[in-house]
């Protein structure tokens, strides 16, 4: 075992986790299982819009919606692994597919969502430099609660998931308006044949009102799947100072999930989040095996390592959007 004063004399304490992960061989690519993953999720959105288009002007196409919003939402993880460089080693390739995944396959723009992920990731729960916990629809910290929403959040949490898939396009676009994206004029061309192409198969295949419930139903599924594969991960977790040091950062800041294949399979492996983010650029089926190294060197450093149910850690969350709120049901 590494004694204290040997860490310090090799480097950081993350230093000395990177070795050991390193040592693992737990950062090495992992081709073929990224090449299974991708392909059925390719095969899943292929498959969904075939269902669309046999079954035709019938309400048996939302079944069709509630497939296709959770295939969405499994296309949008794999847009993050690719973000990550987790599937290839190079920026061109993962940016090529991440642009597929992200603007044609599901209308949200790659290049604003990775740009908002990496400062996510650089300070996590940070009240001024982490945009997931910035003021918005939720608020996340006392000083920014404000207004009806605010005060009833946490009852209005899962409802207002149903409206993420919507967002997620409309900041898009904006910032593809406001030029913030690199290659605009792709992301756009790519954006708009996907809503183009998406309006003309609901409208040209079922009636207005079908073609109106299809659309309810798949972004509002789609939104809540997608907002619970995040919910988990940093919400009511210790919002940081600037002081700490990168790995103390990463792990005081975000949770972990257990709940065996199904869980990993349905976060997309976000539920290491811990291990996620102090190795981005670690494969997803490695996250596991990272795990137990993380938490034995985390108890050998003193570092408190969270790890809870998934349920728990949306009670968690909720809790903590409750508290928020308590000023203002008081007043």
């Amino acid at each position: 075992m590494t004694t204290t004063a040997e860490r310090r004399t090799a480097g950081s304490d993350f230093a000395e986790l990177n070795r050991r992960i390193n040592a693992a061989g737990l950062l090495r690519r992992r081709p073929a299982y990224y090449a299974v993953r991708l392909s059925l999720v390719a095969l899943a959105l292929a498959g969904g819009w075939t269902a669309f288009f046999l079954i035709g002007s019938s309400w048996w196409t939302l079944a069709v919606a509630a497939f296709l919003a959770v295939v969405f939402a499994q296309v949008a993880l794999v847009a993050h692994d690719l973000a990550h460089r987790q599937v290839f080693r190079t920026n061109k390739p993962s940016a090529r597919a991440g642009l597929i995944a992200g603007n044609l396959a599901i209308g949200m723009s790659y290049g604003y969502w990775m740009d908002k992920h990496t400062k996510h990731h650089a300070n996590p729960n940070h009240d001024d430099l982490d945009p997931d916990v910035g003021p918005g629809v939720l608020v996340w910290n006392r000083e920014n609660a404000r207004g009806f929403i605010a005060k009833y959040q946490a009852f209005l949490f899962f409802p207002l998931l149903t409206l993420l898939g919507i967002s997620l396009k409309k900041d898009s676009v904006r910032a593809l308006r406001d030029g913030t994206v690199k290659r605009r004029g792709l992301e756009a061309t790519l954006l708009g044949v996907h809503f183009i192409g998406y309006a003309a198969a609901l409208l040209l295949v079922l009636s207005p009102l079908q073609a109106l419930a299809f659309f309810v139903v798949h972004q509002a599924l789609f939104g809540v799947y997608l907002g619970l594969t995040f919910a988990p991960n940093h919400k009511g977790m210790p919002h940081p100072d600037g002081t700490e040091d990168f790995l103390r950062k990463q792990v005081l800041t975000s949770r972990n999930v257990h709940g065996g294949w199904f869980v990993d399979t349905a976060l997309g492996g976000l539920n290491y989040q811990i291990e996620h983010h102090l190795f981005p650029a670690m494969p997803t089926p490695n996250l596991r095996k990272a795990q137990p190294l993380v938490q034995r060197y985390c108890a050998e450093i003193g570092v408190p390592y969270e790890i809870t149910s998934l349920t728990d850690s949306y009670r968690q969350a909720l809790r903590h959007l409750h508290e928020v709120g308590a000023d203002l049901r008081a007043g």
